[in-house]
Formats: C-alpha cells, structure tokens, sequence
C-alpha cells in the first residue's frame, strides 16, 4: 500500500513580515489542506518578531552560528511572541479561511522530548535540541482533519522552556511523525552555487562541498544541515524553495522539482565504473560480434 503523503512546512524569515506574501501562503496552505485533508503540518519561527519585541523591552540580541542565543531571562519573552503572538495569528489567519487550524508548541502532549543543547562550542543560553518524541497527538490531530500550527517552543524535562531553531525543529517533526516531505519556505528560491544558479538536486559531499567554499553560509548552514539529517534518517527528499511563488506548495504537492532538493544517500546513484586505460582494450583485441557469439557458445560447451 502506497504510504498517504505527509508535508511538514516550514515558515519563517522575512515571509513573517510581509502580509501579503504571508496571505498568499496561507491560501496555499488553506488549499492544500482543502485538497489533502489530514496531510499538512507547519512549524514556524519569528524571528524577526522576537528581535522587534526584544528591542522594544530594552534586551540584547545576538545571532551567532545562525542560531539565537538566549539567555533565560529573555525565555518568558521569546516564547511569549512565538507560541503567543505568531501562532495566534496564523492559526487566526488560516481559520478565517475556513481551515481547521490548531496551535501547539513542540511540547504540547509530549509532541518532543527535548534538552539544552550542547552541540556548539560556545554557550547558546536556553537553546533547545529535540531529542525524541511522541506522534500521538499530531496523529490524532490529523486523523480528525485538523491542521496543526507548531510553534518552535519546547520544554525540558524540567518543565524549563527553550528555543529551539525553527529549522530544527521543522526537522525533528517530520522525523517524529514519519513526513514524506519536509518543505522550508525561505527567502531564497534554494541553494545557489557560486554564480548564484538555482541547484535542483543536491548531495551531502555537494553540501559539504559549498560549506568548506563559503557559498553556503550563515543561518543557511544550519537549514541545509537539518534537511540532509533529515533526508538522511528519512529516506526522503528535503526541499529548500522560495515563499514568493504563490502556487509553490500545489507543484510540489504534485511532484514538480521546485527549488532545491536535499537527496537522501538512497536515492544518489554511484559514480559509473569508469576503467583506467590500462586496462581498456584496445580496438584490435575486441572481438567483432559474431566472433564473441562463437566464442560465448564454445565457453558453454566446454564447461
């Protein structure tokens, strides 16, 4: 039986503050739902919300390594914007469309586990790594039609909030309920190479690649990392594409090749077997056809 598809999307960026490019994806989303029923998930961040508010409040703001850094006293706040204001309005917006939205964070109903992370080496203040989690509550919420709306807000053990990197976390949730695609709406309309040309497909030692290179950089580093862990562990394709083509969720959703395509090791074909000339025969050692049919028949009979 062919597994039913299951799209996690992404929001975020500049897409946040632009109403009318976010209106245009929202109906998207509104379509795709109306046409898939039980099919799609969107995680969203809001940074730039974050940085408005926090400025307003008088706190610091530091990015570094393309990630947050958050210290605890800011937490209450952060979560405040993304789990409070950002959610409430896409799931606001898309309810007026007549979708079934639902808000959640990465915690509710132990949707993920979560800790401080420990994979940078400087100290990321309350940044969170998801580290496992329970498809129940989004499997419930599917199953009844509803769209799910997840803020990048997680708990520890310890009932702490932390911040987790929305591209992180998009991730961790296709991992969790088994996506068939993860989709991160960005800025971009993927992974440029260094003439700045859209690449369709991309490998991990392509990846590494352009990362060693410069030409990937800054907070793509860690957008690009997530979609090959992910296509990885997943087996599946991770697309990178542009939020401002407005009909770009129905062509993926009908298997068009848009925007960058992060290849899972399944689906890379190994080099051909290219022979040194050493060991390439030369014309006049080839047998013409006929002769290699006679001597394929006499092998056989002498066997």
């Amino acid at each position: 039986m062919t597994q039913p598809s299951l799209f996690v999307v992404k929001l975020g960026g500049a897409l946040l503050d632009d109403a009318t490019a976010l209106a245009c994806t929202l109906d998207s989303i509104y379509a795709l739902h109306t046409a898939r029923p039980g099919s799609v998930i969107v995680v969203h961040g809001g940074g730039s919300s974050v940085d408005r508010h926090l400025v307003r409040l008088g706190m610091p703001t530091e990015k570094r390594d393309g990630i947050r850094l958050t210290p605890p006293d800011q937490m209450i706040e952060i979560s405040a914007v993304l789990s409070g204001r950002v959610n409430a309005t896409i799931v606001a917006e898309l309810l007026a469309r007549g979708s079934s939205a639902v808000g959640l964070s990465l915690a509710d109903g132990f949707l993920t586990s979560a800790i401080t992370t420990t994979r940078f080496s400087f100290n990321p203040g309350r940044v969170g790594e998801v580290v496992g989690g329970n498809p129940k509550i989004i499997n419930t919420l599917l199953n009844a039609g509803f769209l799910p709306i997840i803020s990048s807000v997680a708990v520890d053990a310890g009932g702490d909030l932390l911040n987790v990197n929305a591209d992180d976390a998009a991730a961790a949730i296709a991992r969790i309920i088994g996506a068939t695609r993860l989709i991160f709406l960005t800025d971009v309309c993927g992974i440029l190479d260094q003439d700045g040309a859209l690449i369709s497909k991309i490998t991990a030692a392509e990846v590494a690649n352009l990362i060693e290179q410069g030409v990937i950089h800054g907070g793509m580093i860690p957008k690009v990392n997530n979609a090959l862990a992910t296509a990885t562990e997943t087996g599946i394709g991770v697309v990178i594409a542009g939020w401002r083509d407005e009909n770009i969720l129905a062509r993926l959703a009908d298997g068009e090749t848009v925007g960058s395509t992060i290849l899972p090791p399944s689906l890379v074909r190994p080099p051909s077997l290219v022979l040194p000339p050493s060991l390439v025969l030369p014309p006049s050692l080839v047998l013409p056809p006929s002769l290699a049919s006679a001597h394929t028949t006499q092998s056989a009979r002498t066997r």
